[in-house]
């Protein structure tokens, strides 16, 4: 199977626990880096806090930033679980994706 192909995410049980698991960090990755920008946001109306509001700022935009290498993450690895015999498509050889 190709990288981003959703089949990919249905092969198993051990496949929908790794999307799980990657799906849950992208998440809390999304909510951290969100409340960020809106922490920064508000400080951005006073003064004093400005200087702190553009470190909010920064982090939020690197966090952003790991979202695609969450998912691109998870791709490589969904990639490299074995897929059991009775998912394969038929005719396909018996070697593991990826290879």
């Amino acid at each position: 199977m190709k990288l981003f192909d959703a089949r990919l995410r249905r092969q198993s049980e051990d496949h929908y626990e790794v999307v799980r698991r990657y799906e849950l960090w992208r998440t809390v990755i999304e909510f951290f880096a969100a409340a960020l920008f809106v922490v920064g946001s508000v400080f951005f109306f006073y003064e004093a806090l400005i200087y702190a509001g553009t470190w909010l700022f920064l982090l939020g935009s690197i966090l952003f930033g790991v979202r695609p290498t969450i998912r691109l993450l998870l791709e490589l690895r969904l990639a490299r679980l074995p897929v059991p015999k009775e998912f394969r498509p038929y005719g396909a050889e018996d070697e593991t994706p990826g290879q």
